[in-house]
């Protein structure tokens, strides 16, 4: 059962495959670099693209998707509170991204059996955010822009660009599982 490593790791967003091999499950990773947010909406209309074999909003290839719709910005701010989204909901659409190219989803939650083979497969990781921290991570977005699907408002499709954006390796390319790890630590703690 992997620990993860304590001292944070410092990544560059678009990620490559020797970017995310050394990655395991429980690892602290700060992200810096570009991120793209999409959540429910945006990937039925990414799925729509692809099924009518239509440009996508973004090349998938290394890129980094966070699942989030933040809030309005405040002033001085790049953008709004941007917690995670339950990364569940965006599992029909996934694989979609992953075959092409994409390297890193960030949000919440558990993610299904077919994610995690897709991104075993083609070399995808899973980053957890914590929760309740919205304010916090929009505090590490530096720019945005919306870049499609304009008319969704908060689920629009922004392109941000982050600096030491703080997550955690959920799901590594070796099926490692966090919530899955955690639960039986806890299991076996409690039987000593």
């Amino acid at each position: 059962m992997s620990v993860g490593n304590p001292e944070p790791v410092y990544l560059e967003a678009p990620l490559s495959m020797e970017d995310i091999k050394p990655l395991k499950t429980g690892d602290v990773v700060r992200l810096s670099g570009i991120l793209y947010t999409a959540r429910d909406a945006a990937h039925a209309r990414i799925k729509e693209a692809i099924e009518k074999d239509a440009p996508l909003p973004f090349d998938p290839e290394g890129q980094v998707v966070y699942f989030t719709g933040p809030a309005p910005a405040r002033p001085g701010h790049a953008l709004g509170p941007a917690g995670p989204t339950t990364a569940s909901r965006m599992d029909p659409y996934s694989p979609l991204l992953i075959e092409r190219g994409l390297r890193g989803m960030v949000g919440k939650g558990l993610r299904s059996d077919t994610v995690q083979r897709s991104m075993r497969e083609h070399g995808c990781v899973y980053f957890g955010a914590v929760e309740g921290t919205a304010a916090l991570l929009a505090d590490c977005v530096k720019e945005a822009e919306v870049v499609a699907y304009e008319d969704l408002g908060s689920e629009a499709i922004r392109r941000l660009v982050v600096q030491d954006f703080p997550v955690v390796i959920v799901n590594d390319l070796y099926g490692g599982d966090l919530y899955r790890e955690g639960r039986e630590r806890w299991r076996r703690a409690g039987s000593v």
